[in-house]
């Protein structure tokens, strides 16, 4: 199923769900410095969410963000997983990937976090890629944008709004971006995003020991660090990630000096971060960072999970150029030694449904075992491709219930209400993908199609109207984030 709607948006909606539990007690180390200004007098923290949520529509419309349950899950696993021992915490954290082959990330309002898919290419274990992470989760915890919102509060702020969103865009989708950008002073405020040594070293300094409480080897950060150095001295242009991330030699040797004080640790990469580096490579990236057989060669050369993630891979390929028997080749005895695994049913339901075998996609999504969301999906998917619309849609209902922040739910929910001939479900259902892409005028028009379409009075009728006015609360909410 991923394969199927892989190009479509994805799907993170900012729900404000229970911030991680924290620690009995802060190290004063790390908690936010008083410099003068904690960013409370311009910006509270209710206001970064709400600016958060428009920003994340904005992205979700117009930046190629990835839209794979698989590997949503792996990243915020791990992104909450470095959370749940970071100090600060003020806002829920949200991780999200985008297809982009340029070696970057970042951080804006309301715990959002972003990674370049680029990132799988370079990163050689878990840990370098959860230093990044680390680094960036600072970035909030420290309230960086926030505070230089304060420190250049006498610029009209809804003009620094709107060049914030197009800087956000360009960093995400660079052509789309920079279109964006004609008309607003971005250009002036590129420095915003682009955090300052003081605040890079910070980030650093309180990543590197959020990623050693969490169980990641503290030297990965220095690590990655000095490969990006060492790039960008050869290169005739530095990687994307050192100019909106300046990486002078003094902020290296900090990182380096912090990380020699820890204790060292041998840390294993997991299975999940192979699995993930493949089916990134393997499905979304362009160039020189696809998924070849030089990294499956070096691969099949490592540990067993390594070994494994070579399998997976070859098999990933097999599927990319529709050659479903060769891969079912390879995915068969894996999933028949884990037939819970995750990785393997996703990959499995592609296969059969690719060799138009729907029905052997059910009988074994109904046998598994797991019930991740993932699981839920292929299944849904499945019935669909099997018109079974109605068995479908009972696996549907439940699942947009708890994931309404997912327009895969929301997709395929329309295709199953629309094989039954339930028109005022379906248009609901477009509804919601449509405002997650910050949409808000279509999907008020569906949600109107939807009440128009069922008993005058009825429960269906009252439903749709009341979410139509949550739709024009947030139009109005979100009025003062629209470029002027």
């Amino acid at each position: 199923m991923i394969n199927r709607l892989k190009r479509c948006a994805l799907a993170s909606l900012i729900l404000l769900p229970t911030i991680a539990a924290q620690p009995a007690r802060a190290d004063i180390s790390d908690t936010l410095p008083d410099i003068g200004t904690t960013a409370g007098n311009t910006l509270s923290v209710h206001q970064e969410l709400a600016m958060g949520d428009f920003y994340v529509r904005q992205l979700r419309a117009s930046a190629p963000l990835i839209n794979d349950p698989l590997l949503n899950d792996y990243i915020n696993q791990l992104g909450q997983r470095l959370v749940a021992h970071a100090w600060s915490v003020k806002t829920p954290f949200h991780f999200f990937l985008v297809s982009n082959d340029e070696l970057n990330a970042f951080a804006f309002f309301g715990g959002n976090v972003v990674l370049h898919s680029a990132l799988f290419r370079y990163t050689e274990n878990e840990s370098q890629l959860a230093s990044v992470l680390a680094h960036e989760i600072s970035h909030v915890t420290q309230r960086h944008l926030a505070r230089a919102m304060e420190e250049q509060q006498r610029n009209a702020p809804l003009t620094w709004v709107g060049a914030l969103g197009s800087i956000l865009l360009a960093m995400a989708n660079p052509q789309a971006g920079m279109a964006a950008l004609s008309g607003t002073l971005a250009g002036a405020q590129q420095g915003v995003i682009s955090f300052t040594q003081q605040n890079e070293q910070e980030a650093d300094r309180i990543g590197i020991q959020v990623l050693q409480r969490a169980g990641f080897d503290p030297q990965a950060m220095p690590n990655f660090l000095q490969k990006l150095s060492d790039q960008s001295r050869f290169a005739s242009k530095p990687p994307e990630i050192l100019l909106t991330h300046p990486l002078p030699d003094s902020r290296l040797a900090d990182a380096r000096n912090r990380a020699n004080q820890m204790k060292p640790v041998v840390v294993q990469s997991s299975q999940d971060f192979y699995m993930a580096k493949v089916r990134v490579l393997g499905m979304y990236a362009t160039g020189k960072n696809q998924l070849g057989d030089d990294l499956l060669e070096t691969l099949s050369k490592g540990n067993t999970r390594e070994q494994t993630a070579a399998q997976y891979g070859k098999a990933v390929q097999f599927l990319q150029a529709k050659s479903y028997d060769n891969a079912r080749r390879i995915i068969a005895p894996l999933l028949a030694a884990q037939p819970n695994n995750v990785w393997y049913l996703d990959l499995m339901t592609d296969i059969d449904i690719g060799l138009k075998q729907p029905q052997r996609a059910i009988a074994l999504l109904e046998k598994a075992k797991a019930s991740s969301p993932v699981v839920q999906l292929n299944l849904a998917n499945a019935y669909v491709e099997a018109k079974q619309p109605a068995s479908a849609s009972k696996i549907l209902y439940r699942y947009t219930w708890t994931h309404k922040d997912d327009p895969n739910g929301w997709d395929l929910l329309a295709q199953a209400s629309s094989a039954q001939g339930l028109t005022d479900e379906e248009e609901a259902a477009r509804a919601e993908s449509l405002a997650l892409n910050g949409q808000l005028d279509q999907a008020i028009r569906s949600l109107s199609d939807a009440s128009a379409a069922v008993p005058l009075g009825s429960l269906k009728q009252a439903r749709y109207d009341a979410r139509i006015d949550q739709l024009r609360y947030l139009q109005q909410r979100f009025r003062q984030y629209q470029k002027r």
